[in-house]
C-alpha cells in the first residue's frame, strides 16, 4: 500500500498544503502536519467527502469567472523636486467551465486522479492565494517607499536645522566682531577726543594770550581814531558836510573771533639716547633678516660690513660669528639661539645605557686597484663578486658577514681606484680592523700609501696580507721594507703589525689570517649593548627602479627592528623589509651586522649616522632641520664665492666649462666621481655639475641638459623611455659608462679638446741687410744676405736693429737678380720687400719666422 505525505499531495493536486490540511479536518482524517503520511483510504475518505459536499452545493454554478483589478503608480520626471505622480489601473478576466460528468462507472479510488475531482476549487483558490502575495508584496513597496520618504525628509529637516544653526553661529560671530570692532572705534574716538580736547585747551589759552595782546593794540588804536574823528566832524560842520558823531550798535566794528586752532596730533621728539636691542643670532642669518631685528636700514648694515671688510649684499647669510661682530659694532647686544633644540634632544635620547655584551669585529679590506682584496673576500665567503663587478675591479662598498670557524666577521670590501678616496676614508672611520692588501709582485701603490694613511688618521689597527703568493718572484721582505718606510712595522721587528702570506686563488694563508682577526679582536675587547635604540651608519645608497631607495647599513650599537623608525641624515622613514647578504629577509639585526633596508624617503648620503626615533613626527622635525641647515650653508658657501670673485675675474678670459648632468647606481660611486670631476680643470677650462642624483635618468634630467646644453653621463644606469624620446629629438651627448676611469679619462679628453691651442713660433730664417735701394714698382728694397736658415715668401718677418725688434710684419716681395723666387737659401743673396715699411737700414737683420698651433694637455 502506497502512502504520500500531505505535502506531496498538495503539489500533485495543485492547491497549497493549508488549504488540504483544512479539507482533510473537515473530512474527519486525522493530519495535523504537512509531513504526516496519507494513506489510500484516507484519499478514498477525502474524495468521497468532496464528491458528498458538492453534491450538497447543487445550485453550484458550472462556470466560473475571476475578475482582477490592479492599480500601479508611476512617477515622471526627475530632478530634486521630484515629478507627477499617474496611477494605472488594469484590469484583467479569466472564466472557467466545470467539465460535464462522467457517463462511465467511476474508477477505482486507488487509480483515480485526485486533481480531476476539485480542479476547479483547487485552482480558484491558487489564483486567489497569487493575488494575495501579489498584494502583500505591494504594499510592502509601498509601505519601504513611503519609510525611505520619510527617512529622506527627516534628513533634510536635519540638514535644515543644521545651516539654520551654522547661520545662528556666523550670525553670532559676525555680531561679536562687529560689537569689538565698534567698542575699539568707541575707545579710540574717546582717546582722540581726549586728545583734541586737551589741544584745543592750549590752542585756546594761546589764543587768549594773542587776543589780549592784539586787544590792547586796538584799544589805543580807537582811541586815536575817535580823536581824529572829532577833528574830522567838526571840520565837517564847517564846511556843511554831515559827520556821525555816534554810530549805531550795528555800525560798530566787530572785535576779532577767538581763532580756534586744531591739531591732529603731538610734535616728534628725536630720542635722546640710542636705543640698544637684543638680537638672537642662530647659526646663520641674512643681512636683511639682520636689518628688521636691530630695527635699522638695511643700507646701514651693508655700509657698516663694508667697514669691516666685508662685501655683502641685502640677500647674503652671514655666518654666526660675523653677524656677531656686526652687532656689537652697531652698538646692539647679541643673545646666541640654539637652532637645532631638537638635534640636542635626540642626541640626549639616545644616551641611554645598557647591558654591554661581546660583537663580532667590522674589518675593512683596503689596498690598492688590482691587489686582489675583493678576490681574497671571494675566497672567505666561497661566492663569485669578482665576476660581477664592472671591469673587474670594485665601483662601491660592499658589506658581508661571514659565519667561520673562527666566529662572525663582518667585511667592508672598499674600491682601490684613486677616485674612491671619500669611500676609504669613510670605511677606515666605520670599521675596528683594517686588512691592508699588497700584491706580492707590485708591492707598496699610491693607494696602498693612501690607506695606509686612512688607516692611522682612524686610529684602527692594520694586518696586512701579502697577496699573490702562489705567483713567482714574489719577494715578501721587499714589501716589508717598503711598509717600514711608510710606519707600519712587522712584529718580528719590534712592532704592532702582523704580516701573513696569503693566496686568494689557492687558500694559502686564508686561515692564519682569520686567526689574527680574531686576536686582534680579542685585544680590541670589542662590546655593545642591545637594549638601547639601533643606531650606525650608512655604508651605501642607492635608487632601485623597483623597491624605490634602498640603503647599506652597518648597526654599531643596538637593534635594528623591522618596523622602527628612523633618521639617516637629511632622509627618514619606517623599515619596511630588512635584507641580509644573501637577499633573505630578516627581522633584527644587532650590533656589527650590515643590512640592506627598504623605507627611507630616499637615498641618504653615504658615511651618515643614522638612529631610531620614537616617532614619526620627530624624524620628520629632525630631517627637515637638517635639510635646512645645509641648505644654508650651501648658499651661504656660494654666495662666498660669487663675492670672493667679483673681482678676482675682471680682466680675464671667459673661462670654458664643460656642462654634465651626471646619474650613478649608489650614491658611493656619484660621490667619488663628483670629487674627481672638482679635481679636474684649470685656469681656463672646469666641469659643471648641472644636477646629480641616484637612479635612472629621467625626463627631467634630460630637459635641464636639452635647456643648459648639457651632456648627459649616466654610470651603471640607462635613460627610460621618455628621457630617450627627448635625447633623440634635441641630439643630446648621452654617454654610458660602467668603469669609473674610462668616465674620467673622457671627461679630462673634452676638456683638453677646450683648452685654447698653443700658438709656437719657429724661425725659419735670418737675413742680413748689406744695401738698401728703392725700386719704382716695390719702393724701398733691402740688399740682404741670408745668413741663417733659408727666407720664403708671404712669411711673417721682424726686423730687427740693435737686436731690438722695431717692426713684425709681412715678407711682400722676393727677388734673386731679376727673377721672382719662393725661396732663398743660406749663403745666398736676395733681395727683399716689407710690406708697409720704409724704415729699413744698412746692418739690420730681417728675421722670418712662421706660426703653428699645438694642442695642450692639462
Amino acid at each position: 500500500m502506497s502512502e504520500v505525505t500531505v505535502k506531496q499531495l498538495a503539489a500533485a493536486v495543485g492547491a497549497s498544503a493549508d488549504r488540504l490540511l483544512q479539507q482533510m479536518r473537515d473530512a474527519g482524517l486525522p493530519q495535523q502536519d504537512e509531513d504526516e503520511p496519507v494513506t489510500d483510504q484516507e484519499r478514498q475518505r477525502l474524495l468521497e467527502f468532496l464528491n458528498h459536499r458538492k453534491e450538497a452545493q447543487g445550485s453550484a454554478p458550472s462556470r466560473i469567472t475571476l475578475k482582477r483589478t490592479s492599480v500601479t503608480t508611476l512617477k515622471t520626471g526627475q530632478g530634486r523636486g521630484g515629478g507627477r505622480t499617474i496611477q494605472v489601473q488594469s484590469k484583467r478576466r479569466r472564466t472557467y467551465v466545470k467539465a460535464t460528468p462522467r457517463t462511465e462507472a467511476e474508477p477505482d479510488a486507488s487509480t483515480a486522479a485526485p486533481p480531476q475531482v476539485g480542479q476547479v476549487e483547487l485552482e480558484a483558490e491558487r489564483i486567489r492565494q497569487q493575488e494575495l502575495a501579489r498584494k502583500s508584496a505591494e504594499e510592502d513597496v509601498r509601505r519601504l517607499a513611503a519609510r525611505k520618504a520619510e527617512e529622506q525628509a527627516e534628513k533634510e529637516q536635519e540638514r535644515e536645522r543644521e545651516r539654520a544653526r551654522e547661520a545662528e553661529v556666523e550670525a553670532k560671530r559676525r555680531e561679536e566682531e562687529l560689537q569689538k570692532q565698534a567698542e575699539a572705534s568707541q575707545r579710540a574716538e574717546q582717546t582722540k577726543t581726549e586728545e583734541q580736547s586737551v589741544t584745543e585747551a592750549a590752542a585756546r589759552a594761546q589764543a587768549e594770550a594773542q587776543a589780549q595782546e592784539r586787544g590792547g593794540k586796538r584799544a589805543k588804536d580807537r582811541t586815536k581814531e575817535r580823536e581824529r574823528t572829532k577833528e574830522s566832524g567838526f571840520g565837517a560842520r564847517r564846511r556843511g558836510e554831515l559827520s556821525m558823531k555816534r554810530r549805531s550798535p550795528r555800525m560798530r566794528r566787530r572785535a576779532p573771533s577767538r581763532i580756534s586752532v586744531e591739531t591732529r596730533g603731538g610734535e616728534f621728539e628725536r630720542p635722546q639716547d640710542a636705543v640698544q636691542r637684543e638680537v638672537e643670532l642662530g647659526e646663520a642669518i641674512q643681512v636683511g633678516e639682520l636689518a628688521r631685528r636691530m630695527s635699522v636700514k638695511a643700507g646701514e648694515v651693508i655700509k657698516t660690513l663694508m667697514d669691516m671688510g666685508v662685501m655683502a649684499t641685502i640677500n647674503q647669510t652671514l655666518d654666526q660669528d660675523t653677524a656677531s661682530l656686526l652687532v656689537e659694532e652697531m652698538g646692539h647686544r647679541v643673545k646666541l639661539v640654539v637652532a637645532d633644540e631638537v638635534e640636542h634632544e635626540h642626541e640626549e635620547s639616545l644616551r641611554i645605557e645598557g647591558n654591554v655584551e661581546p660583537r663580532s669585529p667590522v674589518v675593512t679590506v683596503m689596498g690598492h686597484v688590482d691587489h686582489g682584496k675583493t678576490s681574497l673576500l671571494d675566497y672567505i665567503r666561497n661566492s663569485r663578486i669578482v665576476a660581477g663587478e664592472a671591469g673587474g675591479i670594485t665601483q662601491h662598498i660592499g658589506a658581508y658577514r661571514v659565519s667561520t670557524e673562527h666566529g662572525d666577521i663582518s667585511f667592508l670590501d672598499t674600491p682601490g681606484h684613486a677616485a674612491f678616496t671619500a669611500m676609504r676614508a669613510r670605511g677606515a672611520k666605520s670599521t675596528d680592523i683594517v686588512i691592508l692588501v699588497v700584491a706580492g709582485d707590485d708591492g707598496v701603490m699610491p693607494q696602498t700609501v693612501e690607506a695606509v694613511q686612512h688607516a692611522k688618521a682612524a686610529g684602527v689597527p692594520i694586518i696586512v696580507a701579502i697577496n699573490k703568493m702562489d705567483l713567482e718572484g714574489v719577494d715578501p721582505a721587499r714589501i716589508k721594507n717598503e711598509l717600514v718606510a711608510l710606519e707600519v712595522i712587522p712584529e718580528e721587528l719590534g712592532g704592532d703589525t702582523q704580516f701573513i702570506e696569503v693566496s686568494a686563488q689557492t687558500g694559502q694563508g686564508v686561515d692564519n689570517l682569520l686567526e689574527s682577526i680574531n686576536l686582534q679582536a680579542e685585544l680590541l675587547e670589542l662590546r655593545a649593548a642591545r637594549d638601547v635604540p639601533g643606531r650606525g651608519i650608512v655604508v651605501e645608497s642607492r635608487l632601485d627602479r623597483g623597491r624605490g631607495p634602498v640603503a647599506t647599513m652597518l648597526v654599531q650599537n643596538g637593534v635594528l627592528r623591522r618596523g622602527d623608525v628612523l633618521i639617516a641624515g637629511e632622509r627618514f622613514g619606517r623599515v619596511r623589509l630588512m635584507l641580509n647578504e644573501r637577499g633573505d629577509p630578516v627581522s633584527e639585526a644587532g650590533p656589527s651586522v650590515p643590512v640592506e633596508l627598504l623605507g627611507l624617503n630616499g637615498t641618504p648620503e653615504a658615511g651618515d649616522d643614522f638612529s631610531v626615533v620614537a616617532d614619526e613626527r620627530r624624524a620628520r622635525e629632525l630631517a627637515e632641520l637638517r635639510a635646512t641647515r645645509s641648505q644654508e650653508q650651501r648658499l651661504a658657501k656660494q654666495q662666498a664665492a660669487k663675492i670672493e670673485n667679483l673681482f678676482a675675474n675682471l680682466g680675464e678670459g671667459e673661462k670654458r666649462v664643460l656642462k654634465l648632468v651626471l646619474k650613478a647606481d649608489v650614491r658611493g660611486s656619484l660621490e667619488a666621481i663628483t670629487q674627481a670631476c672638482a679635481e679636474l680643470g684649470n685656469d681656463e677650462v672646469a666641469v659643471n655639475l648641472l644636477g646629480t642624483g641616484v637612479g635612472g635618468i629621467t625626463e627631467s634630467d634630460a630637459t635641464l641638459a636639452m635647456t643648459y646644453g648639457a651632456a648627459i653621463f649616466g654610470f651603471n644606469v640607462r635613460a627610460d623611455t621618455k628621457a630617450k624620446s627627448v635625447i633623440e629629438r634635441e641630439g643630446i651627448d648621452l654617454r654610458y659608462y660602467s668603469v669609473i676611469y674610462e668616465l674620467l679619462d673622457d671627461i679630462r679628453m673634452i676638456l683638453q679638446d677646450m683648452l685654447a691651442p698653443e700658438v709656437r713660433e719657429e724661425i725659419v730664417g735670418t737675413a742680413e741687410v748689406r744695401d738698401v735701394f728703392r725700386s719704382p714698382r716695390f719702393g724701398q728694397v733691402a740688399g740682404c744676405m741670408v745668413v741663417d736658415g733659408s727666407v720664403a715668401r708671404n712669411k711673417k718677418i721682424r726686423v730687427l736693429r740693435d737686436n731690438v725688434v722695431i717692426f713684425e710684419g709681412e715678407l711682400e716681395s722676393l727677388r734673386r737678380f731679376k727673377d721672382d723666387v719662393s725661396e732663398v737659401r743660406n749663403g745666398l743673396e736676395c733681395g727683399i720687400g716689407v710690406r708697409n715699411y720704409n724704415d729699413v737700414r744698412v746692418g739690420d737683420r730681417i728675421e722670418v719666422f712662421e706660426s703653428r698651433e699645438v694642442a695642450r694637455a692639462l
